[in-house]
């Protein structure tokens, strides 16, 4: 099979590899293989149910500014898998990513470790800012945080745990105390935990590791950061202590700079030529904030709402949150092997749906709001654009 970024995506994605297999054993396997890449520069942890990318992100950004090399680690992907690993703001190339995408899996295949495509991509990831020789990578993980791939790196500068809610409970547990205590694991040794959260599992956790365990400070209203959300106050004040504290060389307009430039795309983004909100909210926290977002920033305009969500996600209590009596309503069915249909989303929804058949009902005459899944923004994002 050629190396090329095509026949990458088609390993990743075939139902060999796209899977969920939680545990450690696999990564530091094939890592030991690659003399341990994960163990050559600095990196911040971030877990969390909600708000991880966004702080990641104003993490990463203020980072550049201040002249740090800083390599970043996301997910999901919205269209390309190079979305999700950057270097000061740039994706890895796709010839660069296939190439280490074919390394990992030959070495894996002669070894014998049955990697899925998180694991795979994970891989790449360490390899690929070991290879750039970067100064610090932000890495958001990708489910839970204990048994989650990117967990396999020693120590760290130090972690962050943002919001916790019920989400994932078939693999991290039923209640919130059971998920933090996934999320806790990424705290390491002797190194502080930024958060909010105020679990006993985390305070345990930290106390163990004689960890410090630091609350986020009260934001300036002036901080004019790019990204738009009420619950985007909260991820600003995380990263803000995180970056005073552990960085505090860096001088505030470094930071106001680079405040104006964080990108995270489809966090609340609003298109005002189409007069369309796109908000990855995929769980009922997601949702509130989404709500409390177009209530502040929207409260009188009339509303349009093109939803659609995994069958595992708590899909009534989302529409719950979000829909009212006067709302307009579509759900999609998107194309995904996991996705609920128009069916099962219409039996639990309090308001009269429609089964979404093309973007052309997005008129501006209402505020347009896509949300539900990241999975499902991917194909509506494309119609929209047309």
């Amino acid at each position: 099979m050629d190396k090329t970024y095509e026949n990458a995506v088609k390993i990743l994605s075939s139902q060999g590899k796209f899977k969920i297999n939680l545990g450690l054993d696999r990564m530091y396997s094939i890592m030991r293989e690659f003399s341990n890449p994960q163990e050559s520069f600095d990196c911040i942890q971030v877990a969390g149910t909600n708000g991880k990318g966004s702080v990641c992100s104003i993490l990463a950004e203020i980072l550049k500014n201040a002249g740090f090399k800083v390599g970043l680690y996301t997910s999901p992907h919205i269209f390309e898998y190079t979305e999700r690993i950057k270097i000061n703001g740039e994706e890895i190339s796709e010839d660069e990513f296939a190439e280490l995408v074919f390394d990992v899996v030959k070495k894996a295949e002669e070894k014998k470790i049955d990697l899925t495509e998180f694991e795979i991509i994970t891989a790449v990831m360490f390899l690929y800012f070991a290879k750039k020789n970067i100064d610090i990578a932000v890495i958001e993980t990708g489910l839970g945080g204990r048994l989650d791939a990117t967990n396999i790196v020693k120590t760290n500068i130090c972690s962050v745990i943002t919001h916790i809610d019920l989400d994932h409970t078939e693999r991290l547990g039923d209640t919130k105390e059971k998920i933090a205590y996934e999320k806790a694991g990424i705290i390491k040794a002797e190194r502080p935990v930024f958060t909010a959260e105020n679990y006993e599992v985390i305070r345990q956790t930290a106390l163990d590791k004689k960890s410090l365990i630091i609350a986020p400070s009260v934001v300036e209203e002036d901080y004019d950061l790019s990204l738009r959300g009420s619950y985007q106050k909260e991820n600003l004040a995380l990263a803000l202590t995180c970056i005073k504290t552990m960085f505090g060389g860096i001088p505030d307009k470094t930071t106001r700079k680079a405040l104006k430039n964080v990108e995270h795309p489809f966090r609340f983004q609003y298109f005002k030529d189409k007069n369309l909100i796109i908000d990855g909210a995929h769980n009922p926290n997601g949702a509130e904030g989404l709500r409390k977002s177009l209530d502040e920033y929207f409260p009188k305009e009339p509303r349009r709402f093109v939803f659609g969500c995994l069958k595992n996600k708590d899909y009534e209590s989302m529409m719950k949150i979000l829909f009212r009596p006067q709302d307009e309503v579509y759900f999609y069915e998107f194309d995904y092997p996991n996705r609920a249909s128009f069916d099962e989303l219409s039996a639990k929804s309090l308001v009269k749906a429609q089964k979404f058949e093309s973007a052309k009902v997005l008129t501006p005459d209402k505020l347009n709001i896509i949300c539900g899944s990241f999975y499902m923004i991917k194909h509506l994002r494309f119609q929209v654009s047309k």
